[in-house]
């Protein structure tokens, strides 16, 4: 795993009930206040907060500030990479768990992803916008517009030329934030979703590392699960292919979350 995702606090984060407790909470209902939180547990405020700081620490939990109240929201990516690194290489039957638990986060109406990664602004914006680049870890998928707001954009398979999805560029101000509408296409199913919106938040931490916030939201409750599981494989993937290089393997039955 790399040294930016600190797998000894995932795994201290995970071994405490009531943090796991918490994050069960979150799987029921993502985005949560500290006092709707605390109203589940026989605890004190304070305890409850010092749990969802250790979570917060571990990257599982990630906050957004909504007028005065700070929610909370799961972010399953270091489960990811926790899985690509012991899971795939040592123990493939403990991946039911893993995913189980991923697929069991994924019900609400906004889903928030967080990752830290090794690279600079300028070079994690090219990743997100160069077709090529996106291909590399999307799952063969090529993001293709101007990238300019008001734009339209497709996504579509490099092999085959096959369009899976469709939308319009609402915000780029690079290399900073890009917002875009989606709508899937690849099934009858997901597309009957209609359109939902991704945004992808860079904030540059160090001079050679950023942090990568994709939020993906206006989905309705209980919203097919094809529409968003694939983000934390897309995360690693990025992750990987920009610091080493390398393409990450992943199973090419998954679709693009």
């Amino acid at each position: 795993m790399d040294e930016d995702v600190d797998e000894g606090a995932v795994f201290k984060a995970l071994a405490d009930p009531t943090r796991r407790a918490l994050l069960d909470a979150l799987r029921e209902r993502d985005g949560q206040s500290l006092g709707s939180l605390q109203a589940g547990f026989e605890t004190t405020r304070f305890a409850v907060m010092k749990h969802l700081r250790t979570l917060e620490e571990a990257g599982l939990v990630v906050t957004r500030r909504q007028g005065r109240e700070k929610l909370h929201f799961l972010n399953p990516v270091p489960i990811r990479l926790v899985h690509d690194r012991w899971v795939s290489r040592y123990a493939e039957p403990w991946a039911a768990t893993l995913t189980g638990l991923k697929r069991q986060l994924e019900t609400s109406m906004q889903q928030v992803f967080e990752i830290y990664i090794r690279t600079t602004p300028e070079r994690l914006w090219e990743a997100i916008t160069d077709p090529e680049a996106r291909a590399a870890y999307n799952f063969g998928v090529a993001a293709l517009t101007d990238w300019t707001p008001g734009s339209r954009f497709e996504m579509r398979h490099t092999a085959s030329g096959t369009l899976i999805g469709e939308g319009e560029t609402l915000e780029a101000d690079p290399p900073r934030r890009l917002v875009q509408t989606m709508t899937a296409l690849w099934s009858d199913e997901v597309k009957a979703e209609g359109a939902s919106r991704i945004t992808w938040e860079i904030e540059p931490i160090a001079e050679d590392s950023c942090r990568l916030t994709v939020t993906h939201d206006r989905l309705r409750q209980g919203a097919n699960p094809e529409l968003y599981g694939g983000w934390p494989m897309i995360l690693s993937g990025l992750k990987t292919w920009l610091e080493t290089g390398e393409r990450l393997t992943t199973p090419g039955s998954l679709r693009y979350g």
